[in-house]
């Protein structure tokens, strides 16, 4: 091929690791996906998808088409020196660890979460935090040994948590959270870490910015005013683990509006860049319509959150099998490695319920859905029981991401469960 006809791409991984690959100018994102399973040593990265950075926002690739379709006029005319950037990020997120199959998606998966966790602002949620760090510090540090100072505050908290607290605070109180959890191994403090930030509210979330108006229904008088309105307040639409969630930022802040697991929607309608929500009767909400920043992004966004209520109904099993591994296990043995404070646990011990519930992170079973439909409109999602696609080309079904839960993934699952450690 000559040098003129590839392209020099650079993928950048969740541990600040990067891969090299060189493509044809007529690529599709699968060829680059390939080169980095093969450069990683996996054959499925599972939940993995490849992003671009556009207007300062993660966009996930459609792997079937030409690379070309998201770097523009860069892609021909660019010199071939100068690589190409893509990144490899969460694409869709999972209730337990042991779904990822292999250690090595697993490891990548907690370094994104991780990362994720100190840029939370999930203020009333403090006590999580506290648990997450001690996690993480047994899965990288391991059992603690007597050092005052062998971590750094930044590296575990977020920044307001630290200002609220101070680092004196953190520092003499998260070691005694760590050391309650000696014995267990690195790859258990993974598994832990994972289930936990699960349960971390704008931890399992992808978040994509949105405005309330639209910029063709504006004037040129007041088209500067709202602009400048949208800088101090713009609105954050969330593809997270069970559903969808709309925050307003104002001034760096957010403030959760709207949660809705994936059967309180309805049904969300796209026309170029505008998104209509409508949620299910019960709960009496108006329609909700805000607006991608471009018919570009809506068709994305469209995309990822077809495909992640997909796969939410493909693991069901497997998290219910999962479930009950992991209730046959507290049946067999117990040892208190879940760290909540002393108040919460004496109200969770009046409670008329086993501690073994108490101390397990409440996994939500979803009714049958009804089947695949198709109808005639484009540019709609139906909610109403199964996910219907409707002629709309910038939503496909999960691939590699499908996960069923047969008779090969059971034993793999239960041999893990045994063992405690990810298989590749």
């Amino acid at each position: 091929m000559r040098t003129t006809q590839r392209r020099q791409v650079c993928i950048l991984l969740p541990d600040k690791q990067h891969l090299d690959c060189t493509v044809g100018v007529r690529a599709r994102g699968h060829e680059v996906l390939n080169s980095v399973l093969k450069q990683v040593g996996v054959s499925d990265l599972q939940v993995f998808g490849l992003a671009v950075l556009r207007d300062n926002e993660y966009l996930f690739l459609n792997l079937e088409q030409k690379l070309s379709k998201y770097f523009g006029k860069r892609w021909n005319r660019r010199s071939v020196t100068i690589p190409f950037i893509l990144f490899l990020r969460v694409q869709y997120y999972v209730e337990s660890g042991r779904l990822l199959l292999s250690s090595k998606v697993q490891q990548l998966y907690y370094t994104e979460l991780r990362q994720k966790v100190l840029q939370s602002q999930s203020r009333h949620q403090e006590a999580l935090f506290f648990q997450l760090a001690a996690s993480a510090l047994q899965a990288e540090v391991g059992n603690l040994e007597k050092h005052r100072h062998y971590f750094l505050p930044e590296d575990y908290f977020p920044s307001w948590l630290i200002k609220r607290r101070g680092r004196d605070f953190l520092l003499q109180h998260c070691p005694v959270l760590h050391d309650e959890l000696r014995g267990l191994s690195r790859s258990q403090a993974v598994l832990q870490f994972i289930k936990e930030a699960s349960s971390l509210r704008d931890g399992s979330v992808t978040l994509y910015r949105m405005r309330r108006v639209s910029h063709t229904q504006l004037t040129n008088e007041n088209l500067q005013e709202v602009e400048k309105k949208e800088v101090r307040s713009s609105i954050l639409f969330g593809v997270a683990l069970k559903g969808v969630h709309i925050y307003q930022e104002v001034e760096g802040k957010r403030c959760l509006l709207y949660d809705f697991s994936w059967r309180d929607i309805d049904r969300l309608t796209f026309q170029g860049s505008r998104f209509e929500i409508s949620a299910v009767g019960s709960l009496c909400l108006p329609k909700l319509v805000y607006y991608a920043p471009s018919a570009f992004h809506s068709k994305h966004v469209l995309r990822h959150l077809s495909d992640s209520h997909q796969l939410h109904i493909n693991t069901r099993g497997a998290v219910s099998y999962l479930q009950q591994l992991e209730d046959m296990e507290a049946s067999q043995f117990y040892k208190e490695a879940y760290i909540c404070d002393i108040a919460g646990l004496t109200c969770r011990l009046q409670r008329p319920t086993s501690p073994m519930s108490d101390c397990s992170v409440a996994i939500e079973t979803t009714t049958a859905w009804s089947k695949e439909e198709k109808g005639d409109e484009d540019e709609e999602i139906s909610f109403a029981g199964q996910l219907k696609h409707k002629k709309c080309h910038s939503v496909l079904p999960i691939h590699s991401h499908t996960f069923s839960v047969t008779v090969e993934v059971k034993q793999v699952l239960k041999r893990r469960a045994d063992e405690g450690v990810s298989v590749d």
